[in-house]
């Protein structure tokens, strides 16, 4: 049995030594918008927004498919500096980053 409850929160400062992410990629906030979009700030300060509706929506969508329930799409999280949902679902922040950098916005097709 686990001695201690598990959170969605980022854990990084429990690991010792703390692990500190450093790339300027990195995802340092995210916030949930309605109509299935992100807005996320990188640790050098780049800002933009992510666009899945389009994706979550599509053929495409893969594991990425219970992301359609709008309450599970809130359950967006940070670890390691990368966007996560429950269930091992993440985003790539280094594509995101570039994708941000380029256009300000990145929308998954």
């Amino acid at each position: 049995m686990c001695a201690y409850a598990t959170t969605a929160e980022n854990r990084t400062s429990l690991v010792e030594p703390p692990i500190t992410p450093a790339m300027p990629w990195r995802v340092q906030q995210v916030d949930v918008l309605p109509d299935y979009r992100l807005f996320v700030r990188f640790l050098d300060g780049l800002e933009g927004y992510v666009n899945m509706k389009s994706f979550l929506f599509s053929d495409q969508v893969g594991v990425f498919v219970d992301l359609r329930d709008p309450d599970r799409f809130t359950q967006a999280a940070l670890v390691y500096g990368a966007v996560t949902w429950p269930g091992d679902l993440d985003l790539a922040p280094d594509a995101m980053y570039d994708q941000i950098k380029a256009v300000g916005e990145w929308n998954l097709d």
